[in-house]
C-alpha cells in the first residue's frame, strides 16, 4: 500500500504530465514551485550552549561567537556553498555587505564595534562547505534577554516560519518558567520541535535533570510530553579536533552525541521539507488546473452553443471596455476608500503597538539591575523590528484581500481562474511597488523600505519577521497578493549612535525618544507607500481588464472557427474537449484531497 508521500509524488507527476500535454509553460511553472530547502531555527536562553551547539553541528569550532557578551538582535543564517563567504544583509533595497568570516564577531556582537560607517545588519548570512548544510539551513537566533522577554516573542515568530525548531536547554538545571512559557506559546505555531540537552559531560546528574524536564513538559506544555531529548556535549566534540590520534577523536565524537542529533535533524526536518515542497507543487497544480478547466469549458461552449456563445462574448467584451472607459469607475472608488481606511487603521495599529513596547520596557527598566540596563537598547531594537513586521504583515494581508475583492467584483469565477494562472506564470510580477527615489542610506536613516508584489501564488508570509529577508515563504493562492516589508532599525541605531546613561530615568527618556522617532517615521512611510499602492494596484486592475478583453477576442476567433467546422468534425472536437474536462476535474479533486490529507498529517504532528 502506497504511503502518503508516494501517493502525492505519483499524483503530482501524473497531473503535471497531463498539464504538459496541454500547456508546457504551465507545467514548467508547476515544476518550479516545489523548491524550498529545509530550515532549522535554533533558540534557547542565554548561556545554555546554543551557539556552541551550532558550531558543533557545523563541525566548525569558533564559527558562531559564543561569548555571553556577543548577544545581539542579529540572526546568523548558515547555508551551503562550495566556498566560505559572509555578508551582512539589510531590510529593504539596501545592498548586502560582504566581509571576511574572521570579522563575524564585529557584525553580530554588542561588545564589538561595527566597521566604520556601517549600519547594523538585520541578519548575517554565512555560506559554508559543510555537509549538513547540503540538506538544510541553520538559523542561530540572537541571545538578547531571555525567552521570557521580548526576545522570546521574536524567536517564536522566527520559528513559526521554519521547517523545525531546535530548542536548546542544558544539564545544569530543569526548565525555567520562561522556557516553559515559550514552549507553550510556540506549541500553537511550530509543527516540529527537536530538543537538545547540552553540557551533559559537565553535570553527572543530567539524567535526573532530563527526567525533571520531561515531567515539566507533561505538566506545562503537554504537546511535547513525549518529545525525544538528544543529550549532547559540544565541548567533547570540539576536543575531538585536538585529539592525539583518530581513534581518540572518534571516541570523543561518539560520546558527544552530535552525530546522533545531526542524523535526527536530517531525518525529521528534511523529510518534512520535502512534503511541504510537494504541497507547494499541489497548490500550483490547483491554480493551473482551474485555469485549464475554465479555458476548456469555454471551448466546449464554443463548440456546442455557436452563435449564442459568440453573442455572449461580444456583450461581455463591450461591458469590460465600458468599464475601462468610464470616468467614475466604481472599483477605483472602492479601492481608494479601502486604501484610506487601511491608512487610518494602520496608524492606530502603529500607535497601539508602540505604546505596548514603551510600557513593557518602562516596567523592565524599573526592575532591571545595572548590568541588565546595558542590554536593554538591543532588546528595544528587537522589539521595534518585531512591531514593524507585524504592521507590515497586517497591511500586506489587507491590501491582498482588497485586491482580490476588487477583481472578484470585476470578473466571474471562471475569468478569475484564468487571470490567476496568467499572473502566477508571469515573467515579472503584475505589480511592483518601490519606494520613491531617495538619497543613499546613511546612519541617520531609521527606516528602510521595500515594497514588492509577488505573482499569482505569491509569497504571502514574507512579512513574517524577522525572517522576512531570509527567503522564508509559504504559498498563498490569492490574486495579486501584496506584501509590504518595513525593515526597522531605529532601536539599535540609537543604541549605537547616542550616548545613554545606565541611570533608569535617563534610559526611560532615551526610550521615549527612540519610540517617538520610530513611530513618526513608520507613520509617514506607511502613508506614502499606501498612496503608491493605490496607484499601482489601480494600474494592475486596469491591466487585468485589458487582458480579459484580449482573451475574449481570442475566444471569439475560436467560436468563428467552430462555426466553420463540419458537423462530424465538431462532434469529434466536442467529445475530445469533454474528455479533457473530465480528466482536469478529476485531477483537481485529487489535488484537494491530497492537500487535505497533508494538512491533517501536519495537524497531528
Amino acid at each position: 500500500m502506497s504511503t502518503l508521500p508516494q501517493t502525492v509524488r505519483q499524483t503530482r507527476e501524473k497531473l503535471t504530465a497531463l498539464v504538459r500535454s496541454l500547456d508546457p509553460e504551465a507545467a514548467a511553472f508547476v515544476e518550479g514551485t516545489r523548491g524550498g530547502a529545509a530550515s532549522v531555527v535554533v533558540v534557547g536562553e542565554t548561556n545554555r550552549g546554543k551557539s556552541s551547539l551550532v558550531n558543533a553541528l557545523l563541525a566548525t569550532p569558533g564559527l558562531s561567537p559564543v561569548d555571553a557578551e556577543v548577544a545581539t538582535a542579529t540572526y546568523l543564517v548558515f547555508r551551503h556553498a562550495p566556498e566560505w563567504s559572509a555578508r551582512a544583509c539589510y531590510a529593504g533595497s539596501m545592498s548586502s555587505v560582504s566581509f571576511d568570516r574572521e570579522q563575524l564577531v564585529n557584525w553580530v556582537s554588542a561588545a564589538h564595534e561595527l566597521p566604520e560607517g556601517m549600519l547594523p545588519p538585520r541578519y548575517v548570512e554565512v555560506d559554508a562547505p559543510v555537509p549538513l548544510l547540503e540538506r538544510l539551513s541553520l538559523v542561530d537566533t540572537p541571545g538578547v534577554g531571555g525567552l521570557d522577554s521580548v526576545h522570546g516573542e521574536l524567536a517564536a515568530e522566527a520559528a513559526a516560519s521554519a521547517t523545525a525548531l531546535l530548542f536548546v536547554v542544558d544539564a545544569s538545571a530543569p526548565f525555567t518558567r520562561g522556557e516553559l512559557d515559550f514552549l507553550r506559546t510556540v506549541g500553537e505555531r511550530v509543527e516540529t520541535v527537536v530538543f537538545a540537552l547540552t553540557k551533559v559531560d559537565q553535570f553527572r546528574g543530567w539524567r535526573q535533570v532530563l527526567e525533571a524536564d520531561q515531567a515539566l513538559l507533561a505538566e506545562h506544555a503537554p504537546r511535547f510530553a513525549d518529545a525525544v531529548f538528544w543529550p549532547v556535549s559540544s565541548r567533547l566534540f570540539e576536543l575531538s579536533f585536538k585529539a592525539p590520534n583518530p581513534d581518540a577523536a572518534g571516541m570523543l565524537r561518539e560520546r558527544s552525541g552530535i552525530g546522533d542529533l545531526q542524523g535526527a535533524l536530517q531525518e525529521l526536518v528534511v523529510g518534512r521539507a520535502a512534503m511541504l515542497g510537494e504541497a507547494n507543487g499541489l497548490r500550483a497544480l490547483a491554480t493551473v488546473l482551474d485555469e485549464l478547466l475554465a479555458r476548456s469549458e469555454a471551448d466546449k461552449r464554443a463548440l456546442s452553443s455557436g452563435e449564442e456563445e459568440a453573442e455572449a462574448l461580444r456583450s461581455r467584451r463591450d461591458e469590460l471596455n465600458a468599464q475601462r472607459r468610464s470616468s467614475t469607475r466604481s472599483w477605483q472608488l472602492r479601492l481608494r476608500g479601502e486604501v484610506q481606511r487601511a491608512r487610518v487603521e494602520g496608524s492606530h495599529e502603529v500607535s497601539r503597538q508602540m505604546r505596548d513596547v514603551q510600557s513593557w520596557f518602562r516596567t523592565a527598566i524599573d526592575s532591571a539591575s545595572r548590568e541588565t540596563l546595558a542590554g536593554l537598547p538591543q532588546q528595544v531594537d528587537a522589539a521595534l523590528q518585531m512591531v514593524s513586521g507585524r504592521i507590515s504583515a497586517g497591511l500586506g494581508i489587507r491590501l491582498s484581500r482588497l485586491t482580490d475583492a476588487a477583481l472578484s467584483d470585476l470578473f466571474s469565477p471562471e475569468e478569475l481562474a484564468v487571470i490567476r494562472g496568467q499572473f502566477a506564470r508571469g515573467a515579472t510580477p503584475p505589480v511592483v511597488l518601490r519606494p520613491p527615489e531617495k538619497r543613499a542610506p546613511t546612519a541617520e536613516d531609521k527606516l528602510l523600505v521595500f515594497m514588492g508584489v509577488s505573482g499569482g501564488l505569491g509569497a504571502g508570509r514574507l512579512a513574517a519577521m524577522p525572517l522576512a529577508g531570509l527567503g522564508v515563504a509559504a504559498l498563498n493562492p490569492v490574486v495579486l497578493p501584496v506584501t509590504i516589508v518595513l525593515g526597522l532599525g531605529a532601536g539599535w541605531w540609537m543604541a549605537r549612535t547616542r550616548r545613554h546613561s545606565a541611570d533608569k530615568q535617563h534610559l526611560k527618556q532615551w526610550l521615549s525618544d527612540a519610540i517617538a522617532d520610530a513611530r513618526s517615521t513608520v507613520d509617514q512611510l506607511v502613508a506614502e507607500q499606501l498612496i503608491e499602492a493605490e496607484q499601482q494596484l489601480s494600474l494592475a486592475l486596469d491591466e487585468a481588464l485589458g487582458r480579459r478583453v484580449d482573451a475574449i477576442e481570442a475566444e471569439l476567433r475560436e467560436v468563428d472557427k467552430a462555426l466553420r467546422m463540419e458537423a462530424g468534425e465538431r462532434t469529434r472536437a466536442l467529445q475530445s474537449v469533454t474528455r479533457k474536462i473530465a480528466e482536469l476535474s478529476s485531477g483537481r479533486s485529487k489535488v484537494d484531497d491530497l492537500l487535505g490529507r497533508i494538512r491533517a498529517l501536519r495537524d497531528r504532528s
